[in-house]
């Protein structure tokens, strides 16, 4: 039998603490087999199943931070605590010198100290350290007594143990019971671990549960991790410390030796084939030239007279919202024609506007040169910019559109 030496605790929540270095000592006193049996029961017939032993690993690192047992009951260890005790007791048969995560049942817990002998009379016999050892609280808690639980917790926590809650997610648990108890560990239930990854619902609820564990200072722990989209989704929400058949097969022992596993490299996504759209038209932006949607056609053809590179006009009304659009070249065309100017000078310039192309400001480029296509006789039109409520921001010409288009064809060549 080893001793276990002091544990290295440099962290409070860090999982690389749950590591601790231990030196071999003389043997432990036997233990008395009539009452922790370890092999099966006296009178020959066949003892309980197999303990499993579940690897806790380090995503970051692979390596085994703890070792989870699973032991079937037994009337040996007592009432309450007997899965415990035998969990306890088949550590020791494998020598495993990593902490243990036991489970206990939250009525064993509330039960108070007399309860829980057998559990602390095994690891006495064990030279197991109580700070060695993680107690999973699992079942209902609705029939016990919160303050009794609490209480037991905290007798529990005086002695040493760290303390966890199990079956997180799906169990009948108040959340609030987690701020009270201010657990060690909080591991999800291997039900929301599978289904998780597949249900957005359930994938909130987990990254909730992650970010309640990390308020009130506690490890999460994803167990039952099958395969590579699970380990994504936990990776995914910010879960460090996982088991399951992914990461160890089944028949894995502590004596084996082997204390680090192969952890699957976290894939990249791979990045969606679709066009790039180019930069917002917000981008290209240009001032605009507005007139008041009543102006007159010698009004509107003042504005362009005094200024050549202007394009277009954009009537608007009291809100600033397009009623219009009057391009230069078709505009001066119509004034320019026999009569043009006496026959619309003196009336509104409405009569010669076109219904303007808006775009929102958010629209990609490649989008509002869809809409700049829209008609085959106003290709080249400015296309006019509104903010959220319809106001206009400006314009965009559609020059500068097909520059950027060429600029995103040229890009894959580079």
């Amino acid at each position: 039998m080893r001793e276990h030496g002091p544990a290295d605790m440099t962290g409070d929540h860090d999982p690389a603490t749950m590591v601790r270095r231990y030196t071999l000592a003389a043997a432990a006193p036997p233990y008395d087999q009539r009452v922790y049996p370890l092999e099966g029961h006296p009178s020959g017939l066949p003892g309980p199943a197999a303990p499993r032993f579940l690897p806790v690993v380090d995503l970051d690192t692979g390596g085994a931070v703890a070792i989870e047992v699973i032991a079937q009951q037994a009337s040996s260890g007592g009432p309450g605590v007997a899965g415990t005790v035998n969990g306890l007791l088949a550590a020791a048969r494998e020598e495993a010198l990593l902490p243990l995560v036991l489970p206990i049942s939250a009525a064993a817990v509330a039960g108070g100290t007399a309860g829980l002998a057998p559990l602390h009379e095994a690891m006495r016999v064990c030279n197991r350290r109580p700070r060695e050892v993680i107690l999973v609280i699992e079942g209902d808690p609705g029939p016990v007594e919160r303050t009794a639980l609490l209480s037991g917790i905290d007798g529990l926590r005086a002695v040493g143990y760290l303390i966890a809650f199990g079956g997180v997610g799906t169990s009948a648990l108040p959340l609030d019971l987690l701020a009270d108890a201010s657990p060690y560990v909080i591991a999800l239930s291997c039900d929301l671990v599978r289904r998780g990854p597949r249900d957005p619902r359930r994938g909130a609820l987990a990254e909730s549960l992650v970010r309640l564990a990390r308020g009130v200072g506690a490890h999460v722990l994803a167990p039952g991790v099958r395969d590579e989209t699970e380990l994504t989704a936990v990776r995914g929400w910010g879960i460090r410390l996982t088991q399951g058949p992914l990461l160890a097969p089944s028949d894995w022992r502590p004596s084996h030796g082997y204390n680090r596993v192969h952890v699957p490299l976290p894939v990249p996504e791979a990045a969606a084939v679709t066009a790039s759209l180019g930069p917002r038209v917000q981008e290209l932006l240009l001032p605009a030239v507005t007139l008041p949607a009543g102006s007159t056609a010698e009004e509107v053809v003042a504005v362009l007279s005094a200024e050549p590179s202007i394009t277009s006009v954009i009537l608007v009304d009291e809100y600033q919202r397009p009623q219009g659009s009057i391009d230069r070249s078709r505009f001066l065309l119509f004034m320019a024609g026999a009569y043009g100017h006496a026959l619309h000078a003196k009336k509104s310039a409405a009569r010669l506007a076109d219904t303007a192309k808006i775009v929102a400001k958010t629209t990609p480029v490649i989008a509002a040169m869809q809409v700049a296509g829209q008609d085959n006789a106003r290709v080249y039109d400015d296309l006019v910019v509104v903010d959220e409520v319809g106001r206009c921001m400006g314009v965009v010409r559609v020059g500068d559109l097909l520059r950027h288009a060429a600029a995103l064809q040229a890009q894959p060549a580079r």
